[in-house]
């Protein structure tokens, strides 16, 4: 049987149709199939949900975070969902014949190369967390971009993997929240007044 996960990244800037189109296509010339992608408007996020085996989730999520570094810049990202990156958030999820401990071990990795080849830091969360006081996605994300400076400069709360010095590269593309979890199921609900 096929060992299939999931992997549900929030790319921000969601509303340049270019930019949603060609993280897409980084994601699908990876081999994964992209199962559907949610352009967040009012919260100026997009989530792109694919999958396929482990080896092609992983490579396909990392072609995805290096299209986005490439052509995301956070200087002029403004949305109102809470967000610390252009490729914000890289939840793997077991789906069939994969454990969460082998996510872990794949989203560690992950984070890793996605450190050491594109220069973005990165956060591990969830299952995948290496200190229990930065296991919440909202930890993680704590003072949204506009607080990496400090974040990456405080020892218990710096990334990682990544510098402890806010540059140019990270000034640009932010930092990256790489997980492992289970199934979230989330409803939204739209309401028209203020």
């Amino acid at each position: 049987m096929k060992r299939i996960i999931e992997c549900v990244p929030n790319y921000s800037e969601g509303r340049d149709k270019a930019v949603i189109a060609a993280i897409v296509s980084a994601i699908s010339s990876a081999g994964a199939q992209v199962l559907h992608v949610d352009v967040g408007e009012g919260a100026n996020r997009t989530v792109v949900t694919f999958v396929g085996s482990p080896e092609v989730v992983v490579e396909a999520a990392f072609q995805g975070a290096k299209k986005a570094t490439e052509l995301i810049d956070m200087r002029r990202h403004h949305g109102t969902h809470p967000r610390c990156g252009a490729c914000d958030v890289l939840p793997l999820v077991p789906v069939s014949g994969v454990s969460l401990a082998e996510c872990v071990d794949l989203a560690r990795g992950l984070a890793q190369r996605i450190y050491e080849e594109i220069g973005m830091p990165c956060y591990l969360y969830e299952a995948a967390a290496l200190r229990p006081s930065m296991t919440a996605l909202s930890a993680c994300r704590a003072g949204e971009w506009e607080g990496l400076p400090e974040k990456m400069s405080d020892p218990l709360r710096r990334p990682d993997f990544g510098p402890y010095t806010f540059y140019e590269q990270v000034a640009r593309a932010g930092a990256c929240c790489v997980g492992a979890r289970d199934f979230m199921i989330a409803v939204n609900f739209n309401l028209g007044s203020t």
